[in-house]
């Protein structure tokens, strides 16, 4: 069976679509290539899946222990009896939302850094998806710092960044958080700026998001100004691919060296998406530790 896998580079800076395989039926030795392909392209993509919660999950327990990620209503996940999977939708029923994240667009983000241990890979699956609208877009942390200028570069030798979390990347208060805090009692982590992957020992920009961050250490000010100097360089930057939805694709992403964002979408276009995301093993590590 592994002899039918293709791994397949989308071209641009990042992504590979992975051809010839049923992810309900996969042995260690086609894993073990779907892993390096992970590895070596940071986003992978699985055309024409028919997975249930099930097969969902099983998959991605080949990359790690799973995160219990609760974004439902109250902070409890949709689902009591299966924490695991997220129901990421713009459906209301009865004026209920089936799922989160509704139908905003969202900024350009890595998943829940503000966490001292951020998960290392989210799994999306698409069920349902509109003919328009909902794309997501990802952005190669490696080449955000090979491209740094170098007094950028210089500027961030050391620091870290604290990251919020208090609201969602699309803005939206968490439950039991409150709507303001000054820099220093915000929830959050610490991280540093640039961490080296545990996997491929290579250097990545790791940025979390925009919103609210902060440089402990530096005048808020001046931290500010880094801040906003390094989020310039991600956006005028060509690191990115954009996935563009049809229902069965699964798609994986490396948190650890990957930015995402999605687009808006119309609120009469349906959209429902299972998601997974995958413990890492340990914090990130700053690259310049020994």
């Amino acid at each position: 069976m592994s002899d039918q896998l293709k791994v397949v580079p989308t071209g641009a800076a990042l992504g590979a679509d992975i051809e010839g395989v049923d992810l309900r039926d996969i042995d260690d030795a086609v894993f073990a290539k779907i892993l390096d392909g992970w590895h070596e392209n940071l986003i992978l993509r699985f055309r024409g899946q028919d997975l249930d919660d099930d097969s969902l999950a099983e998959f991605s327990c080949r990359f790690g222990e799973l995160d219990m990620a609760p974004t439902g209503r109250g902070g409890t996940p949709f689902d009591p009896t299966r924490p695991e999977i997220t129901v990421l939708s713009n459906i209301v029923v009865n004026g209920e939302a089936v799922g989160a994240l509704g139908n905003s667009e969202l900024v350009w983000h890595q998943d829940m850094t503000y966490n001292d241990l951020p998960p290392k890979a989210s799994l999306l699956y698409a069920m349902e998806v509109p003919e328009a609208g909902g794309d997501t877009s990802f952005y190669n942390m490696y080449k955000a710092y090979e491209t740094l200028p170098d007094d950028l570069r210089a500027r961030i030798q050391g620091l870290s960044c604290k990251h919020d979390a208090t609201r969602t990347s699309s803005g939206e208060l968490r439950h039991g958080y409150d709507e303001t805090y000054n820099h220093e009692d915000r929830p959050g982590a610490v991280h540093p700026f640039v961490i080296r992957h545990p996997a491929t020992d290579k250097p990545a920009l790791f940025l979390g998001r925009r919103p609210n961050a902060y440089v402990p250490g530096l005048p808020e000010d001046e931290g500010d100004a880094l801040l906003d100097a390094l989020w310039d360089h991600i956006n005028s930057g060509l690191h990115s691919w954009t996935q563009q939805w049809r229902a069965g694709d699964l798609v994986i992403w490396d948190n650890r060296c990957a930015l995402h964002r999605r687009n808006g979408l119309d609120p009469n276009m349906r959209r429902l998406m299972h998601r997974t995301q995958v413990r890492d093993e340990a914090r990130p590590v700053a690259a310049w530790a020994s």
